[in-house]
């Protein structure tokens, strides 16, 4: 039963674009690979990056890199089910101009025009390959990092986390505890047939955590979040949207705002040094310190006292980071009003799991 169940799970977890919203084209002259979609035309293609990256298992994922001048932060975006990087495409856009931030998105294998077939193990893979990628190339540190999880994106973005004890912060849009109590929300013990047990990898993440959740979400629903957020050791304060569902969370009047404020909070906080305190004095002045700088919007504390170096908090992922370059290109800002947003996510199908209800009917 547990190697059906798991199967099934799987299947029911994964369900790319198709055909692809996009292809990617390189320019003769350039070298230069481009996105090519009907959203390009509102951005100029000098403004973004494209690359495609090669993950651990062996496939090529197409990732795409949004500069901000003036940012101090990067959001690594890992989207939802029924989206690829071409419906994504004005979303980032807007998102690295109202939040002030770079922006990474990327494709898992499977989807959009990156190789290979969706699962778990891949999605884990695909996300290291894009962090490694930020790394590497753009010499963003983790320290200056976001991870963004949205539904299918919070396993992948919560097992990264969980292992990045440096991570600035995780938001978790519409998460969910693992794939199994979707399907069955009478489990309350971890399987190991079960896929993305978020439940049981959220106590290992150290940073600040927002959690957003519509009220009315009939496809995960609101109490996957909320225990989530109950089970975060540094919690903020949490954005239940009364009446949102699964796919449309974006559209309230109330998402860019909380996000702006928990960016802001972000950035206000001194980056942690992660070192051994010499005594339990200086711990407790250092934690008081911390607290201080916190916002009443700001709940729980950091528990962890361990010593990290810096070959240890370095993901080994097989192989080692290299030098990194900054590149940080002029760019405009985004011509485009964020009141178009909400007429984006209908437009795309962002609802990751929509059809995981008639897919166990048949």
């Amino acid at each position: 039963m547990g190697t059906a169940t798991s199967t099934m799970a799987a299947k029911l977890a994964f369900f790319p674009p198709t055909p692809p919203s996009y292809t990617v084209v390189t320019e003769e002259s350039t070298g230069k690979m481009r996105i090519s979609t009907e959203m390009m035309r509102h951005r100029r293609d000098e403004e973004i990056e494209v690359v495609k990256i090669k993950t651990r298992k062996g496939n090529e994922i197409v990732a795409m890199y949004i500069r901000n001048p003036t940012a101090k932060l990067t959001l690594l975006y890992s989207h939802g089910n029924a989206a690829d990087l071409g419906h994504m495409f004005l979303i980032f856009n807007e998102l690295s101009h109202h939040l002030n931030i770079n922006l990474m998105g990327y494709d898992y294998s499977g989807y959009g025009q990156s190789s290979g077939k969706p699962s778990e193990q891949e999605t884990y893979a695909d996300i290291e390959a894009a962090y490694n990628w930020l790394r590497e190339t753009y010499g963003t540190k983790d320290e200056r990092i976001i991870l963004y999880g949205q539904s299918v994106g919070s396993g992948p973005s919560l097992e990264l986390a969980s292992r990045l004890p440096r991570l600035r912060a995780l938001v978790l849009h519409s998460p969910f505890l693992s794939g199994l109590r979707v399907m069955y929300p009478a489990v309350k013990h971890s399987f190991w047939f079960d896929i993305f047990k978020n439940v049981d990898k959220i106590q290992l993440v150290d940073c600040p955590v927002l959690v957003i959740h519509g009220t009315d979400d009939n496809v995960v629903d609101i109490s996957h979040g909320k225990q989530l957020w109950e089970l975060c050791k540094e919690k903020y304060e949490p954005l239940w949207l009364k009446g949102g569902k699964h796919c449309n969370l974006e559209m309230f009047p109330q998402y860019l705002p909380h996000l702006r404020k928990f960016i802001a909070a972000i950035e206000k906080l001194p980056v942690p040094k992660f070192r051994c305190p010499s005594s339990a004095d200086d711990h407790k002045k250092e934690k008081q310190q911390l607290d201080s700088k916190k916002s009443s919007t700001w709940i729980g504390s950091r528990h962890s006292t361990e010593c990290v170096t810096e070959k240890s908090r370095k993901i080994s992922f097989g192989h080692r980071f290299g030098k990194a370059r900054n590149s940080m290109d002029s760019f405009d800002r985004a011509r485009n009003s964020f009141d178009r947003l909400g007429e984006m996510v209908k437009s795309v199908r962002l609802c990751n799991v929509d059809c995981v209800k008639s897919a166990v009917a048949n």
